[in-house]
């Protein structure tokens, strides 16, 4: 079965949700962050949990290390964080922390020199997350257009040593509509690097449409609230 990585998306120390990355849609999730790791930790399909430092990710700098530090305690299972990652002091704050993975957005975007060479210093440890309306991709906390296409940045990453991409279309994420199938698998053909879905999905069928088009993993957030969706999971 593809892997699941339940999303866990912090402003504040507390968990929530937003629609289409707005902010001013915040939405307080049901089960605290801490809430939601212990009921992970039951689940085998859940082989890695999912953190985003939302106002680190606008503001451009960590803010929620402490809090995410005292989440890494709560579970044996790998942890992967994001948001506001734009330095080599951060990626080995959080590694030191115990953090098995670091997720980088615009800083990689932006600068492919630094995204290369942080990529061979911590190879298959950092992730790029790419954020997009469609194909369109956007940085800083979403609220800004990077002036590039997803294929062409996919394109320039090809060779380096990353751990995969996490494709998200911003227009899916928060709405349980779905995900982006046709850009997701358009994706999965276009690069050798795994391919992890975010933003959208609502139930196991959406997990065996992603399997069946070769994506490696699926992050799921305001989904994972919901007890249906994982029933019969183990």
């Amino acid at each position: 079965m593809i892997k699941i990585w339940p999303a866990i998306d912090l402003i504040n120390a507390t968990s929530v949700r937003l629609t289409e990355g707005k902010y001013d849609s915040e939405e307080r999730m049901t089960r605290s962050a801490e809430e939601s790791i212990t009921f992970y930790n039951q689940f085998n399909c859940v082989n890695r949990i999912h953190i985003v430092d939302l106002i680190g990710a606008k503001q451009q700098t960590s803010i929620e290390k402490n809090y995410i530090k005292h989440l890494r305690t709560l579970t044996n299972k790998p942890m992967e964080v994001g948001g506001g990652i734009r330095s080599h002091e951060t990626i080995d704050a959080y590694l030191d922390d115990g953090i098995d993975y670091c997720i980088i957005g615009t800083k990689g975007i932006q600068d492919m020199d630094w995204l290369t060479e942080m990529a061979h210093e911590y190879p298959n440890q950092l992730y790029l997350s790419v954020d997009a309306y469609h194909r369109e991709v956007k940085i800083n906390g979403w609220e800004q257009d990077a002036q590039l296409d997803l294929f062409d940045l996919v394109k320039q990453i090809e060779s380096l040593p990353l751990g995969g991409i996490i494709y998200t279309d911003i227009s899916k994420d928060g709405r349980l509509s779905g995900p982006n199938f046709e850009i997701t698998a358009q994706l999965v053909k276009a690069t050798q690097k795994p391919v992890i879905a975010s933003g959208g999905i609502r139930h196991q069928q959406d997990l065996t449409q992603l399997e069946n088009a070769g994506v490696y993993a699926a992050i799921v957030g305001k989904a994972a609230h919901n007890a249906d969706f994982w029933e019969g999971l183990s």
